[in-house]
């Protein structure tokens, strides 16, 4: 609203507008006169009024669109600032997406593993069924079945080289 930053925008624009009338009347300034005397914390406004200043001198009928550029280099120039210097809380929410994300990893990771060794518990157990199921099979006479134990151990032997 009408707060200190609308304030200060429309003293910055008075002051250019006074500028702009003096520019007028004496056509003989040089550009890098003030380069030196430049408050930090305005230099970027300075910048652009002395870029106007060349324009209108090349166009001295844009008069109007100047000043609507001057605000939107401005006002740019602000948002430019704001996005590069964080606030405490956004980084407080950026540090939190980065360990919500480490977390979501590990877990996917956690489950991968799990998953793995359950397939292969149940791959082991169902070649341990099998090997039970062979081994202990009996003649008619309840004698073990000795025909399939060879067998057996012939496929692990074939198995293995």
């Amino acid at each position: 609203g009408r707060g200190f930053a609308f304030q200060r925008k429309q003293k910055i624009q008075r002051q250019y507008r006074k500028l702009l009338k003096k520019g007028r009347k004496v056509h003989s300034q040089q550009d890098n006169q003030f380069m030196d005397t430049y408050p930090e914390h305005l230099k970027h406004l300075y910048l652009a009024e002395e870029e106007m200043l060349k324009k209108r001198r090349r166009a001295p009928d844009d008069s109007f669109l100047s000043e609507e550029k001057l605000n939107k280099a401005v006002e740019s120039v602000m948002t430019e600032e704001k996005y590069k210097k964080k606030t405490s809380n956004q980084k407080a929410k950026e540090e939190y997406e980065k360990i919500k994300a480490e977390h979501a990893r590990k877990k996917e990771e956690a489950e991968k593993r799990k998953q793995q060794r359950e397939a292969a518990q149940r791959l082991y157990k169902q070649k341990k069924m099998e090997a039970y199921k062979i081994l202990s099979k009996k003649t008619k006479k309840g004698q073990p079945n000795l025909n399939l134990q060879v067998e057996f151990l012939l496929q692990k032997i074939q198995q293995n080289t």
